[in-house]
């Protein structure tokens, strides 16, 4: 035979699975349509196209800004844009909490979930409702500030403004890719290949990922356009990627994530096979090992092969850690309901961004956590708007062992409910920014979770005197290593003294945006003086700070690695030099909008220094 025909075969298989890719795109009868295979358009049958701004912001998890204001919050998102074309750093935008790796080379930092897949990234997350559900043909993302944050876009069947919520909540990505280093933090109109998905939506959501940027990515405006009808695509078509055809074949086989997963946990009637292979040779610890590495779904797929493997599979050693994060759209009670068995010895769950919009119930979870809780150690549900004072109690009461507790931007738990957290006397971590806990409930914790190392309070705005609170944690919380106090509004200088003499363990403290701190007070002194183990300070946007507070800290806390005194009008370049002598570990100094250091002094900071990353804003 020719060599030439065994090429024919290959490109003529090629040509197939192109075609039955985009097959699966369009409806059967879609696909037969005469008109559909005649026309030489691009899409019939032909749409007036809907250019629409986000009416709404229904969801985040994080935020620069103060829940009492509109500058740098996500609340910036909605409507036209207030700063496009123009770059730089402006309040009108929308900012989320951090940006780069500094956030991870802190003390407070947390350690990884293992088993996450590669192909989730994400750290942040908004979600933007539109006024007309269209099918979208495109998605534009104005950037203003540090471009190339997102990371996924996705699109949600759900209609927010509906009186009648559809039975199952589908959640489609419309674009994915990984970080990516933009040069220059110029603005831009970024604009993705999206995906046609088969549903109207006027529901969006940007993921972003920001840790290969140089400084907070600032976005303006969100604008969709789409189609009332459903385009049907002719065939002649651009180009198929074949990771895309890999990626659908996959998803014929195996199914669409944990929509599946439900089902391949169910799964009791395997196989019998004679033989298992070498696998029989191989000892039980070294098949656990081997396969630790693998995925959820992975786990799931695997489980279905064998008796042997499927036992392997299901052993509650595999799950000892176990983060649903990368599959938040797929996890609902049902879920929790097949992984019961194989979490018995869970002591790791990461549960943030799940459950929302009824996927997951008051009694779906508090079964999970009755079956599953007694070894919890760390337990993460970040966003988790399912949450009740139910929840909290069950937490409490079936988590004896307890020691890490995240309600980031649990919103929607009542205030009450976060009395219950006092009952377990064995946290070393609690996280409940931009949550309502009150300062009656925050007391009560404070007094009977004297173990806490790492707390964080920032935007947590139904406090009413933060003197009383830092002056519980100096009496308190001795082992007190990391305090995030971001945006507290009324701490005075009484209460940093009380913190400071009562907490001299502390290794970082976030008092960033605290406008009541005045340092004609010498409370940044005394701070200084008390704590010398400090490694990160934050006093971003305190105008007050001054060469005196920068000079003992550079005779007091050598250990200093992270230092942010944006806006600051009183810091020399003089004293910022002794710092930075002192200093020999300090990485990060952000001295944006300091008036008295310039962009020349920057520079010759930085040839001199190049070990540490000098952050200088700026504002067109």
């Amino acid at each position: 035979m020719s060599p030439v025909f065994p090429m024919l075969t290959v490109l003529s298989m090629f040509y197939y699975m192109c075609l039955r890719r985009r097959a699966r795109t369009a409806t059967r009868g879609e696909m037969n349509s005469r008109r559909a295979i005649e026309s030489n358009t691009r899409a019939l049958p032909i749409n007036v196209e809907i250019i629409q701004y986000a009416k709404e912001v229904l969801d985040f998890s994080s935020h620069y800004g103060s829940e009492n204001s509109m500058s740098y919050t996500m609340w910036n998102l909605a409507g036209i844009p207030n700063v496009y074309p123009s770059s730089g750093d402006f309040t009108q935008t929308a900012v989320f909490r951090t940006y780069g790796t500094w956030w991870d080379h802190c003390p407070s930092a947390r350690l990884p979930f293992k088993r996450t897949p590669p192909t989730f990234c994400s750290q942040d997350y908004v979600e933007l409702a539109f006024e007309e559900p269209v099918y979208p043909t495109a998605v534009h993302i104005l950037e203003t500030y540090h471009p190339g944050a997102v990371v996924r876009i996705l699109a949600c069947s759900a209609n927010p403004y509906s009186q009648n919520p559809p039975a199952e909540v589908r959640w489609e990505i419309l674009w994915s890719e990984a970080p990516t280093k933009v040069n220059g933090p110029q603005a831009r109109q970024f604009t993705p290949c999206i995906k046609q998905i088969n549903f109207p939506t006027n529901l969006i959501r940007l993921e972003v990922n920001s840790s290969l940027l140089d400084y907070y990515t600032e976005l303006d405006a969100v604008v969709l356009h789409g189609v009332k009808e459903r385009p049907v695509l002719s065939l002649k078509t651009s180009m198929i990627d074949m990771n895309d055809i890999d990626e659908d074949e996959d998803e014929e086989k195996y199914g669409c994530g944990m929509d599946t997963l439900n089902k391949q946990f169910s799964i009791v009637t395997l196989r019998e096979w004679p033989t298992n292979g070498y696998f029989d040779k191989l000892p039980y610890e070294l098949i656990q090992l081997i396969l630790s590495h693998l995925t959820v779904p992975d786990l799931c797929r695997l489980a279905q092969t064998c008796k042997l493997l499927y036992q392997h599979c299901c052993d509650p050693l595999q799950y000892i850690h176990l983060s649903l994060q990368p599959y938040w759209a797929r996890i609902n009670d049902t879920s929790l309901e097949y992984l019961q068995s194989r979490c018995t010895l869970i002591q790791w769950l990461n549960l943030s961004w799940t459950g929302n919009r009824g996927a997951i119930s008051v009694s779906g979870f508090s079964r999970f956590l009755k079956v599953c809780g007694s070894e919890l150690v760390r337990l993460e549900l970040s966003c988790g708007h399912f949450l009740n004072e139910a929840c909290l109690e069950v937490i409490t009461e079936m988590c004896p062992n307890l020691q890490e507790l995240n309600l980031s931007s649990c919103d929607k738990i009542p205030p009450p409910a976060f009395n219950h957290i006092a009952k377990v006397g064995s946290l070393k971590r609690l996280i409940l920014y931009r949550t309502k806990v009150e300062q009656t409930a925050l007391l009560s914790i404070l007094n009977f979770c004297s173990e806490l190392q790492h707390l964080s309070l920032g935007s947590c705005v139904m406090i009413e005197d933060y003197d009383l609170i830092a002056s519980m944690m100096g009496a308190k919380c001795k082992k007190l290593r990391s305090l995030d106090l971001w945006r507290c509004k009324n701490i005075t200088e009484s209460g940093i003294a009380e913190l400071a003499s009562g907490c001299q363990l502390l290794e970082e403290l976030d008092l960033g945006w605290c406008p009541t701190l005045q340092s004609s007070t010498g409370c940044f002194t005394n701070l200084a003086r008390k704590l010398p183990n400090l490694q990160k300070l934050f006093l971003t946007a305190n105008r007050s700070v001054c060469d005196t507070d920068i000079e003992e800290l550079a005779a007091n806390c050598t250990h200093l690695r992270q230092l942010d005194i944006l806006g600051t009008r009183m810091v020399s370049p003089a004293s910022l030099r002794k710092l930075l002598e002192s200093c020999k570990d300090l990485s990060l100094l952000d001295v944006s909008f300091c008036s008295q250091i310039d962009n020349r002094v920057v520079l010759e900071l930085n040839a001199n220094f190049p070990n540490v990353f000098i952050k200088k804003s700026f504002t067109q």
